[in-house]
């Protein structure tokens, strides 16, 4: 998913962080059976789940144009 990821970056400017969900318990709670799964974050802070196990092209790009 990262390198699908990557491939939207360079119109977008998006900022990629990886996270092991493995090492954070509530992390880990929240999206054990769903890794790879991809968050966007909000200008307010929110936290939104776009997709998990494959990139969704038309989610990401749609939450980032509205953002």
């Amino acid at each position: 998913m990262v390198a699908a990821l990557r491939s939207l970056q360079t119109p977008y400017e998006l900022v990629i962080d990886v996270v092991d969900v493995d090492a954070d318990s509530d992390l880990l709670a929240m999206y054990d059976e769903l890794v790879p799964v991809l968050v966007g974050i909000r200008p307010n802070g929110e936290q939104v789940k776009l997709c998990h196990y494959y990139l969704d092209e038309v989610v990401v790009r749609s939450f980032v144009l509205l953002e």
